[in-house]
């Protein structure tokens, strides 16, 4: 992937992030951040974490084979990612959380602010 990430080396928190299905129906996950890193050539990688009741990812697992996610970075700062790796804790007690970390399977696209409220409008929250 070519240098798509406008960020230095570092971590960012992530004030919102969802794990959504082609149906709208979203998961939230708590605690997200995102660390940007370089390679030994110098090109920029992206990777996360947070924190994610299991029994509802598995719950959009059982309709959806691919499922994005959307990060909220604060201001103009917002992203979907298009089916990207997802690998989760094997923890399914119904209201307990684990852990999820994230990388891209291909750049971010980034959402404008109306299409991000109407996205947010949309979804339905599962809890």
């Amino acid at each position: 992937m070519a240098n798509w990430i406008p960020f230095v080396e570092g971590e960012y928190a992530v004030e919102q992030a969802f794990v959504i299905a082609p149906d709208d129906r979203a998961v939230a996950i708590e605690n997200a951040y995102i660390e940007v890193f370089a390679t030994g050539q110098g090109q920029r990688q992206l990777k996360g974490s947070g924190r994610i009741r299991n029994i509802l990812l598995i719950e959009l697992l059982e309709d959806h084979d691919a499922l994005d996610l959307i990060l909220d970075l604060g201001d103009e700062f917002k992203y979907r990612l298009f089916n990207p790796e997802l690998q989760s804790g094997k923890f399914f007690a119904p209201n307990s959380n684990s852990s999820l970390q994230f990388r891209p399977s291909e750049p971010w696209q980034k959402i404008p602010h109306p299409e991000f409220e109407l996205l947010m409008s949309r979804i339905k929250i599962l809890d």
